[in-house]
């Protein structure tokens, strides 16, 4: 009989063989190494021995060629049984484990420690979440537990009325039903900004043994509390006090997407006076598979998932519809381009969302005299510059220098003040009102959405002429968006080799407008048009912006914090005054666009 160690030993040289026919990478095969050979991954052992003696070198690979980071959204990733690149039972536990043993180093030992745990629909989510409660009470932790599906917003909520030290929400938000994640939240209920986030990496990454103690049991001696009822009715205390008065006239129809939004966006819009409202029923039942949306991914970013709803709408004559990714921190619209809901209707991305829910926010408090001269909004780098235009008319200040990820939104919003923010808002569906949480609230946006498109109705307008209207007193804004997927370990190198050549040798001319400045974040320098550097003042990020020749037109590259992709971000514009047709000038805006991209997918073939 063949020993323990020898079959180690015997795949330890398969995957050298592996290494040397090019069916596995060198950083996969390290890190199966470890798991073969450190006690820690010890009960991990025989699947890894299986899937090596059975010659599954890219399952191997897909899971093993790197370790997960915290980026932008957290830990996120395709689940999988095992390895360091996939969510599982120890990928899952080291994070918790590893956040626990940060916490209490650098916690005076006598001061008690709280975490607040939630999850989403998606599959073995609810498991995760009682694992990660399980390990937080053998630290010595007291967890909140929500035991139902609820938004994320909801969790970094708890987090503050709890006072706890930490959060973490099982989701992997809009991504795949193959995926899951956690997202951990800081004592603040803002998700882990740095230096933290790095300090909880190197926590994880030293996690030998992961200590548990059995749900049941933490639940009887009372480590766990569950506290669903009494967190749902304050958190929707405070998003229902961010009503406004006004109309109500409208028929709403809002699909969860088989997430978890269903029960808090139905209860808000109903407590708000919006007494026609209608739960989209192929999308209400909550389910990970998320069936019926249009290829299963559940992105209210995605323009084609609201097809069929929009059908729906047609026919019942409704006003506008609203949606919500999985775990209701996103929302994403639709609503018809007259008045006339049996009329043709079209989708609003984030940036025209952004726009029209900044001017409402800030039109709203305007009238009632409560904005100051300390008031500001926030938006991210990438976020459009109307934003910015509307607030300035308003006389409001924009804190716009900030990056990608409603964290860092969150991180400014407690530096400058949380009583004078009126709004934030990223060009990715994340909007905030109100200083009920720190992250982003689907929640929020939609009642938002829908008490000023119920106004813009008793005005005779329909939303889309709001923005019209937006348009031609602030300049024509068009925005595009860029996802360039990377995949796998040979991904990663390409977008790295991507930003590379931009800093070494960028493009001098996209479409038919030159490049005359650039702006790299993470050297924090900045190029004129003879390639004169000087210090750029800013956030530290991998992070580029191209300026073309045209004021207000330009790009903005950087690889994605929570997906394999690098997303290039279009930014055209024309001053107001400079068109005679709004539609000629926008089409002028959507040819210019398609030759910036064309250009731009070009250059990234030659990487």
């Amino acid at each position: 009989m063949t020993s323990p160690a020898s079959k180690i030993s015997a795949a330890l040289a398969q995957l050298e063989e592996a290494v040397s026919a090019g069916q596995l990478s060198a950083s996969a095969a390290e890190n199966i190494r470890n798991w073969l050979q450190q006690d820690r991954y010890a009960q991990y052992q025989p699947q890894v021995l299986e899937h090596i003696t059975s010659g599954q070198w890219q399952q191997l690979d897909d899971a093993f060629w790197t370790i997960i980071p915290f980026g932008t959204g957290g830990r996120r990733g395709r689940m999988y049984p095992i390895g360091s690149n996939a969510i599982n039972d120890r990928t899952i536990g080291e994070s918790a484990q590893g956040l626990a043993d940060y916490i209490r180093g650098i916690t005076a030992a006598d001061e008690s420690l709280a975490c607040a745990i939630a999850y989403d629909t998606r599959h073995q989510s609810r498991h995760f979440a009682e694992l990660a409660a399980e390990i937080m009470v053998a630290a010595g932790f007291q967890v909140y537990f929500l035991d139902d599906y609820r938004p994320t917003p909801q969790l970094s909520f708890l987090v503050r009325q709890r006072q706890c030290q930490c959060g973490i929400m099982v989701t992997a938000s809009h991504n795949p039903p193959s995926d899951n994640a956690v997202k951990v939240y800081w004592s603040n209920g803002a998700q882990i900004l740095p230096p933290h986030d790095q300090q909880i990496i190197e926590a994880v990454s030293n996690v030998q043994s992961i200590e548990r103690i059995d749900f049941q049991q933490a639940l009887q001696a009372g480590h766990v509390k569950i506290c669903t009822q009494e967190t749902d009715e304050a958190y929707l205390k405070e998003v229902i006090a961010l009503s406004q008065p006004g109309a109500r006239d409208l028929k709403v129809i809002y699909s969860p997407l088989h997430g978890v939004g269903g029960a808090s966006v139905m209860t808000t819009l109903r407590q708000a006076g919006f007494n026609d409202v209608e739960l989209y029923q192929p999308h209400a039942e909550p389910d990970g598979d998320f069936p019926n949306v249009l290829n299963h991914v559940a992105n209210p970013e995605n323009p084609a998932i609201f097809n069929e709803i929009i059908n729906h709408a047609q026919e019942v004559g409704a006003d506008l519809i609203l949606v919500t990714d999985p775990d209701a921190d996103r929302m994403g619209c639709a609503a018809p381009l007259t008045m006339d809901p049996a009329g043709d209707w079209a989708t609003m991305a984030g940036n025209p969302l952004s726009s029209l829910l900044t001017d409402y926010v800030l039109k709203k408090q305007h009238a009632t005299g409560t904005l100051t001269s300390t008031s500001y909004i926030i938006k991210t780098l990438v976020t459009t510059e109307l934003v910015r235009r509307i607030a300035d008319h308003y006389e409001v200040r924009t804190l716009g220098d900030v990056l990608v990820g409603f964290k860092w939104i969150c991180g400014c919003m407690d530096e400058a003040g949380p009583a004078q923010m009126v709004f934030a808002t990223e060009e990715s569906h994340g909007f905030l009102a109100g200083q009920h949480v720190r992250d982003k609230d689907g929640v929020v946006a939609c009642l938002l959405m829908a008490e000023m498109a119920a106004e813009s109705k008793a005005a005779g307008q329909s939303v889309h002429d709001r923005l019209d209207q937006l348009f031609e007193q602030h300049g024509l804004h068009h925005e595009r968006t860029l996802n360039i997927f990377m995949e796998g370990s040979q991904g990663k190198q390409r977008m790295k080799q991507l930003m590379d050549k931009l800093r070494q040798h960028p493009p001098t001319q996209v479409g038919n407008l030159q490049v005359v400045g650039r702006r790299d974040y993470l050297h924090q320098l900045q190029y004129d048009h003879q390639g004169i550097s000087q210090p750029l003042v800013g956030p530290h990020d991998n992070l580029i912006f191209l300026e073309l020749e045209i004021a207000g037109n330009y790009i903005a590259i950087r690889p994605s914090g929570t997906e394999p992709k690098i997303k290039i971000y279009l930014f055209t514009f024309t001053e107001p005054g400079q068109w005679e047709d709004l539609h000629v000038a926008l089409q002028q805006l959507l040819q210019r666009e398609d030759q910036i991209e064309t250009s731009l997918r070009q250059f990234v073939e030659t990487v």
